[in-house]
């Protein structure tokens, strides 16, 4: 299979000076955020935090598909510094968020539990236990 990369005759004598200019900075949108999960598992069920900090409860979604989990949540975060009727300082940041993940294994959606408390979504994901062999009786 052939590799296609893009040539930079200049990043190889300036690495430090070219690397980043066209790829985005993570402050770029005021405050952006991403899900931050961390995943704990026992016998019986993943038990997954996802940190969630100003969002509202209502703009979160959480999907369960086998053993696929997607969480996605929409923010809206305004936030305005006025002096009289001047307005010194706007800051708005509008988009969504999502995040999935794949456990090993399926997930039984019908006892997962979902909180939200302080900016944290904690999940509790029962796994669906295994259907065992089963002998035929033959007639």
């Amino acid at each position: 299979m052939t590799r296609m990369s893009v040539y930079g005759p200049f990043a190889e004598v300036f690495p430090e000076l070219f690397r980043g200019i066209l790829t985005p900075t993570r402050g770029s949108a005021p405050q952006a955020l991403d899900i931050r999960i961390d995943v704990k598992e026992n016998a019986t069920d993943y038990v997954v935090q996802a940190e969630l900090p100003g969002v509202a409860r209502d703009d979160i979604h959480v999907q369960i598909d086998g053993n696929r989990v997607s969480i996605s949540a929409e923010v809206k975060r305004e936030s305005e510094q006025k002096e009289g009727d001047r307005v010194l300082r706007s800051e708005r940041y509008f988009g969504s968020l999502a995040r999935s993940f794949s456990l090993a294994n399926d997930i039984d959606d019908a006892r997962s539990v979902a909180r939200f408390e302080n900016g944290v979504l904690p999940l509790t994901l029962p796994k669906k236990t295994a259907v065992g062999a089963r002998k035929l009786q033959i007639s």
